[in-house]
């Protein structure tokens, strides 16, 4: 469904004490954010379909980060490629636009990394005739002191690789290209890993949801940080 059907199914699966798994964004505006978060009463699972937080590399990298204290620097490169001015998604009231669109996955993903709440969110937008907004840089700070910029471009070319994803810390480098490949600086014991099928976690987002529900367990991604997600992003949005 387009996205600005997304929070009155999620308010009525909600209402009818059912599991929700939506896609991205949850909601395109402020007061739908506030209703869905007053209304869910955590016992059942709202799961939303951020899926490169569960991506194998992705768990690998989260997995060699975390052994590091201290705080980490992100950049996230994404090579979105160009959209007509009349396409859905540009449209801010059914698609939101690709801020809030698309680009919630990439704040998300450095939610998840950096394991630590976002204090502070900006964002610059080039101009453009146009003037869809759809090429920016969002900059992030978080509290535990880690830092994140997302570079989402739709000027590039698609020959180019569409994601990359760069984490610093401590005399380290770690380099995720394009969900194929994990490279490492300042690791001896790392071997780098290429795989030859792109995953973006798809099927292991949808799986822990499923096995969420079977077990009992607890929601893959914590509600409270999908709510901080959005929140920051409409924010964001307005300004």
């Amino acid at each position: 469904t387009r996205h600005d059907s997304h929070a009155s199914l999620v308010l009525d699966a909600i209402n009818s004490h059912k599991h929700v798994f939506v896609e991205k964004p949850l909601c395109l505006k402020t007061q739908e954010l506030q209703k869905i978060e007053k209304s869910y009463r955590q016992d059942t699972i709202l799961m939303v379909g951020f899926n490169r937080r569960f991506a194998p590399l992705v768990k690998k990298l989260k997995f060699f980060i975390d052994k590091y204290s201290g705080p980490k620097a992100f950049i996230y490169k994404c090579n979105a490629g160009y959209l007509p001015k009349e396409h859905w998604l540009n449209d801010l009231d059914i698609g939101g636009g690709r801020l809030i669109g698309e680009a919630c996955h990439f704040v998300d993903l450095l939610r998840y990394l950096s394991g630590s709440n976002i204090l502070n969110i900006s964002c610059s937008r080039m101009n453009n005739k146009s003037k869809i907004n759809d090429t920016f840089s969002i900059n992030l700070s978080f509290k535990n002191g880690s830092i994140g910029t997302i570079h989402y471009f739709a000027n590039g070319s698609r020959l180019f690789p569409k994601e990359m994803l760069e984490v610093f810390w401590d005399g380290k480098v770690m380099q995720l290209d394009n969900f194929k490949r994990l490279n490492a600086w300042g690791l001896p014991r790392f071997k780098n890993i290429r795989n030859f099928r792109l995953d973006k976690g798809q099927e292991n987002c949808c799986k822990s949801f499923l096995e969420a529900i079977k077990n009992n367990s607890e929601s893959p991604i914590p509600f409270d940080e999908i709510i901080e997600v959005h929140k920051v992003l409409l924010n964001l949005n307005k300004s």
